[in-house]
């Protein structure tokens, strides 16, 4: 398997141990009996794995795939009168294998353990040089446990900080469309039977389903964004298209530049941004209430249709545009036909060739709109 092979690299490059992350929309996607393949992998690579912890569920596919990985037995822990069983971490750490399988990483360990979150243990583990893939749905990311909530009705009290999927390795998104999850719940392969009509008519509606599924998609690119952002040289980076329209307060020209830099960025899906540099001509007590009224209709029609906008004071225009340009790597700068204010200051002041010249440089399109 590739990824394993890549996920082997990744661990001989550092001492401390290496986090791998599958994370899905919901319980049933396939995180563990993902996790136990790769298992499998590995062992059969020669890689010293071992299953710190798994929860199968009772799921028959899953709990078949154990057979033949060595198993850290679990720490009994005893707690108001009860036997429970929780990952020995201890035990982990004293084996010292290259990898570790560590499942459901959101998990609440019982009172007398060492810490508190499995997610805490994890960290411990991987300080010690050891390397842990593990597993845990959208639901439990902090940042967003509001969001989840408001879909399910559902409060989560098992809740893993941001910071974790941060300092992961890799994350790989265990992807189901809604219509996959729900037959492999009717087909009784999450839950037992006794407990499927419960959960067709709470948790698993096909509405709450897809939002966690965006939620997921968009947690996994974003991660996989700041990796890039991280780690890939800014000179090798793939070229992403970024829009920036330069508007003034003339009411016409601006909504054209707007309207049609909006469809642009549509058709490439990709972000735009509107800048209105506000010379001393055009300061609140010089410009005329009618054109101010424009400036923030258009502003606004600008947010509507999804724009990032953005208002700086400055004479300096052109050099303004060209900071801007570079700070937020645009790749295309569209304006108006020079015949508004704004570019009449630019065409007088005889800089419009600077900007052009600062475009060219950095490999930026200047687009002029009718």
């Amino acid at each position: 398997m590739q990824d394993v092979r890549d996920f082997l690299d990744l661990v001989k490059k550092n001492r401390r141990g290496k986090l791998k992350i599958y994370i899905g929309m919901s319980a049933g996607v396939g995180k563990t009996f993902r996790m136990l393949q790769e298992a499998h992998a590995l062992l059969r690579n020669g890689v010293d794995v071992r299953i710190g912890y798994i929860e199968t569920h009772n799921r028959k596919e899953t709990h078949e795939l154990l057979e033949g990985l060595p198993i850290i037995p679990r720490k009994k822990i005893f707690y108001r009168a009860k036997e429970l069983e929780e990952m020995d971490v201890q035990g982990i750490l004293n084996a010292h294998p290259e990898i570790v399988i560590v499942d459901e990483l959101a998990h609440t360990n019982a009172e007398g353990s060492k810490n508190a979150k499995r997610w805490q243990d994890v960290y411990d583990i991987l300080e010690a040089g050891i390397s842990v893939i593990s597993a845990v749905n959208i639901q439990h990311l902090e940042s967003i446990n509001e969001e989840i909530e408001h879909i399910t009705g559902i409060p989560v009290t098992e809740r893993i900080p941001d910071k974790i999927l941060e300092i992961a390795d890799e994350i790989v998104n265990i992807d189901l469309t809604a219509d996959e999850l729900l037959n492999r719940l009717k087909e009784g392969k999450i839950y037992q039977a006794n407990k499927i009509e419960q959960a067709l008519n709470n948790f698993f509606k096909a509405e709450k389903i897809l939002q966690l599924r965006e939620l997921a998609l968009k947690e996994v690119a974003h991660q996989v964004e700041r990796k890039v952002n991280i780690e890939v040289p800014k000179q090798i980076k793939l070229r992403q298209e970024r829009f920036l329209a330069c508007i003034s307060s003339n009411q016409e020209t601006a909504k054209v530049v707007i309207r049609k830099t909006a469809r642009l960025a549509s058709y490439y899906h990709s972000p735009w941004l509107v800048l209105y540099v506000q010379s001393t001509k055009e300061n609140a007590d010089r410009i005329k209430l009618d054109k101010q009224r424009y400036l923030l209709n258009n502003l606004k029609l600008a947010t509507e249709l999804g724009a990032e906008v953005i208002r700086i004071k400055s004479d300096e225009i052109t050099k303004t545009i060209i900071k801007l340009a570079d700070e937020k790597e645009i790749t295309t700068i569209c304006i108006g036909k020079p015949h508004f204010n704004l570019f009449q200051l630019i065409l007088s002041t005889s800089v419009f060739n600077e900007l052009l010249k600062a475009m060219a440089k950095k490999d930026t399109d200047l687009v002029i709109l009718s």
